[in-house]
């Protein structure tokens, strides 16, 4: 059995994001039980040359419906980047999840070698389906995920893999 373009992209991409609901879940609930104000986190980085948590999850759903309407051939949809607090950057979350969620396999199955171009420092650049996937949105997609737990890991919120990989499908406890 092969695993598709659909297989290896929109269940991936939910179960991701689902987990980073609920680790900014978490976030939330450390926040108010430290009684730290949560726009720190939502402004803490790792690095000062880094962008803050906010940021970093806003990233990881542009790449996760950048990825997805690509790859079927779709408008990516344009959200602003305004939000300021978590309950907003969980709405951006949803909102991320429906849009890929109400995609279908026939949409994406066979994007392989279709060509898909975006925009990267101003210039276009070229990618055929299954690299665009694989070696490109993917890997940006996990590291700004990856960000977001270190940041808020760093800052004391109690989190572990688990909270990371968030619910796995097919597998039995």
């Amino acid at each position: 059995m092969t695993l598709s373009m659909y297989q290896a992209s929109v269940p991936v991409l939910v179960q991701h994001l689902n987990a980073l609901m609920t680790v900014l879940d978490k976030a939330d609930a450390f926040a108010t039980g430290k009684k730290v104000d949560p726009t720190v986190l939502l402004n803490a980085r790792l690095a000062p040359d880094m962008f803050p948590l906010s940021r970093q999850v806003q990233i990881a759903c542009d790449f996760a419906k950048g990825l997805a309407a690509r790859l079927a051939t779709v408008d990516v949809p344009s959200y602003e980047d305004t939000e300021t607090s978590i309950p907003e950057l969980k709405a951006r979350i949803k909102k991320t999840i429906d849009f890929i969620s109400g995609l279908k396999p026939a949409q994406i199955d066979g994007s392989e070698g279709r060509s898909i171009e975006i925009k990267m420092a101003g210039k276009a650049v070229t990618f055929k389906g299954q690299p665009y996937l694989v070696n490109f949105a993917m890997p940006n997609f996990f590291f700004h995920l990856a960000m977001t737990y270190g940041i808020l890991r760093h800052n004391g919120v109690d989190l572990g893999k688990r909270d990371f990989m968030g619910a796995i499908p097919g597998m039995s406890a």
